[in-house]
């Protein structure tokens, strides 16, 4: 059975790219003080961020309901009606818990079992909270939907004593004052997805165990901007660097540096998402005269100078101080006035300006 050595492992990965991210975060996290943040701005962002990790990550695995059950689910609200919703509910109750106990919260296999049971706790489902109990294997489909095996974890009669390997590995490196927490946090999720060590909902428990390493190590942005929503719009090259790294896995050859990069990368990309969404909420600018502007122009200079089409949801994440209402009210007399156009319906609704 395959060993873990995160310290050794850490050191082999120190390259000019990886240390110039991890140098990178580093700045950001040390420049980042979000007691200078207006509350009710990190309230909003908080509330967003909660609700797309909790949409994303579970849309990843093609589960999903509509944005108005959703809603209701992340505020529960309502009673999950069927599975997807169920999964949903499950999501939402681990998260909080992650968001709110993280510092009491040690990854241990009995914790990882916790996580796994409470992920499924609304769903009448026997595995929730048991290791697997038959071999499995990870299928990826490729645009045309064929599918092909992508890997073949270690047998599940291996499954506890390898988790209970690689959480002894994370707890010594950490313990090393040489070793980057990042980069333990990257080996310990690509570790812990290669053993695949559930019958189902191994993804999404990947993605919480990420959050709750990176919070108990003081990178908490994710509560603050979404990790699963970068994710998610970063799938393909997600997929890529996951498998760029599990090639040779089983005996131990395989190389960490594809993912660690690709996480390390979401991870400064939420810090900047951080810095730009409180930089457009807390300092606007002026107008032309002077004057600060109001509400409905930030959203209009929004979508002037954003290129892509946006989505009434990116507005409210890029504009926190600004309510719900008043983004849709200002979004209907935009597009009275001939200023933007609407693009697509349902969930593809977006936004841009007719140039």
């Amino acid at each position: 059975m395959r060993g873990f050595d995160y310290i050794a492992s850490a050191a082999s990965l120190l390259t000019p790219r990886t240390t110039s991210l991890l140098t990178a975060i580093h700045e950001e996290k040390g420049r980042r003080n979000t007691q200078s943040v207006r509350p009710d701005i990190l309230a909003t962002l908080t509330t967003v961020a909660r609700v797309q990790s909790i949409d994303t990550s579970n849309r990843i695995e093609g589960i999903s309901t509509s944005d108005r059950r959703l809603d209701a689910i992340v505020a529960d609200k309502v009673t999950p009606r069927n599975r997807a919703e169920e999964e949903i509910a499950g999501y939402r109750d681990v998260l909080a818990v992650i968001h709110e106990s993280h510092d009491y919260i040690p990854p241990t296999p009995n914790v990882i079992l916790q996580f796994h049971r409470d992920l499924f706790r609304h769903t009448p489902l026997a595995f929730a909270g048991r290791f697997k109990d038959t071999d499995n294997i990870i299928v990826e489909r490729d645009a045309t939907g064929e599918s092909r095996v992508r890997f073949a974890p270690l047998s599940a009669l291996a499954t506890p004593e390898l988790v209970s390997r690689i959480c002894d590995a994370y707890a010594e490196a950490l313990r090393d004052a040489h070793t980057d927490s990042l980069l333990v946090t990257a080996m310990f999720t690509l570790d812990f997805t290669c053993i695949h060590p559930f019958n189902d909902g191994n993804g999404r428990m990947s993605r919480l165990l990420t959050l709750l390493l990176l919070y108990r190590n003081g990178y908490d942005v994710g509560k603050y901007i979404s990790v699963e929503h970068l994710i998610e719009k970063s799938k393909d090259t997600y997929y890529e660097a996951l498998a760029a790294s599990t090639t040779g896995w089983n005996d131990g050859t395989n190389d960490y540096a594809p993912f660690a990069n690709y996480l390390l990368g979401v991870i400064l990309a939420a810090y900047k998402e951080f810095d730009t969404r409180i930089s457009i909420a807390s300092g606007p600018g002026h107008t032309s005269d002077g004057s600060r502007p109001t509400k409905a122009q930030r959203i209009a200079r929004l979508i002037d100078n954003t290129l892509a089409p946006l989505s009434k949801a990116d507005i409210i994440a890029k504009l926190p101080d600004i309510s719900v209402t008043t983004v849709e009210r200002t979004l209907k007399a935009l597009q009275d006035d001939g200023v933007i156009m609407k693009i697509g319906s349902g969930r593809a609704t977006r936004y841009a300006r007719r140039r």
